[in-house]
């Protein structure tokens, strides 16, 4: 398939995702997003993709926002109609996909593009990077799930003073705030998120999917996330996975899980 806004390549099981709009600073607009989806999509239900890595082209942005010219002369119910739709293409799709998600954060990660990285199931990033949601410096609040989302990651505290006073975490602050799990200069950042995928790599995929799903429904209101848990481990003894980890572990051998 091709794209105009991202390139993606394969490195044995993982996925590359590329957003790339360099001149917009990778910024997001709905063509952008979809292309995001539709490429997610296709590396999700590829049986030979265990992980995805998201980044940005360039050395100065991951994403650095959305698109504000193509949403600027929009009503309230085109507003509310723009986040609607971005949430469910895009950000909680990328929450929910079974397949884990490492966000490289190759510089500015501001409005939207935080929004993305913190939708993602890791996120590490480059000693240049920012992060931050500016919306109400525009008039307008994170859309995309970042009022949610940078309180469960940081506390209410501290996303509230990020996001009233539109202000910017570099990348320290964003670690030692949970934000980001890691952080490396920036000619070590996609080799630290490829070195993490083949950890990833080594493991069962299918506990992934349900650990994911378990670890998700914390945040989902009216779930329980440790009936979740209980199902989820009960599935997986059913899984061959299951047989070929343990069968591993009990003849001191290293799993070979397909």
């Amino acid at each position: 398939m091709a794209y105009e806004n991202i390139t993606t390549t394969q490195e044995d099981r993982t996925h590359i995702i590329t957003i790339n709009r360099p001149k917009q600073l990778n910024a997001l607009n709905k063509a952008t997003i979809q292309e995001l989806h539709d490429a997610l999509d296709k590396a999700n239900k590829d049986e030979g993709t265990r992980v995805i890595i998201l980044t940005g082209s360039g050395e100065k942005a991951f994403v650095a926002g959305a698109d504000i010219k193509e949403f600027a002369n929009y009503n309230v119910e085109q507003g509310q109609e723009l986040a609607a739709n971005g949430q469910e293409i895009l950000f909680n799709f990328v929450q929910n996909l079974p397949t884990p998600v490492i966000a490289a954060v190759n510089g500015f990660a501001l409005g939207g593009g935080l929004e993305l990285a913190m939708a993602s199931h890791i996120r590490v990033a480059s000693e240049n990077a920012k992060l931050g949601l500016p919306e109400v410096s525009l008039g307008v609040i994170p859309g995309y799930g970042g009022t949610q989302r940078l309180a469960q990651l940081v506390g209410r505290g501290k996303a509230m003073e990020l996001i009233t006073t539109a202000g910017m975490m570099d990348a320290k602050d964003a670690q030692n705030w949970g934000l980001v799990n890691h952080v490396v200069p920036q000619n070590e950042l996609m080799d630290l998120a490829k070195k993490l995928a083949k950890k990833i790599c080594n493991n069962s995929g299918s506990a992934i999917k349900s650990a994911i799903k378990a670890v998700n429904a914390n945040y989902v209101d009216g779930l329980n996330g440790f009936n979740v848990e209980i199902t989820e481990f009960g599935n997986c003894f059913g899984t061959d996975e299951f047989k070929e980890g343990t069968s591993a572990f009990l003849e001191k051998r290293k799993p070979d899980f397909k």
